[in-house]
C-alpha cells in the first residue's frame, strides 16, 4: 500500500511541478512584455534618420 502511495504522489509531484514550468515559460513569454519591449528597442530608434533636438534632450534623462 505504501509503495503505490509513493508512486501516486510522485506522478502529482512530476506533474505540478511540469504545470508550474510551462506556467513560467509562458509567463515569461506573454508576460509583460511592453515595459521591456521600448528598452530593447531603444538602440534602433534612430536607424533611419539622425536624432533630433527633442530626441537627444530625452535621452539625457
Amino acid at each position: 500500500m505504501q509503495d503505490i502511495f509513493r508512486q501516486i504522489m510522485d506522478h502529482f509531484t512530476l506533474i505540478y511541478l511540469f504545470t508550474i514550468f510551462c506556467g513560467i515559460c509562458l509567463w515569461v513569454i506573454f508576460g509583460r512584455a511592453k515595459p521591456y519591449r521600448d528598452s530593447a528597442r531603444m538602440i534602433f530608434r534612430n536607424e533611419d534618420r539622425p536624432a533630433s533636438a527633442g530626441d537627444r534632450t530625452e535621452a539625457r534623462r
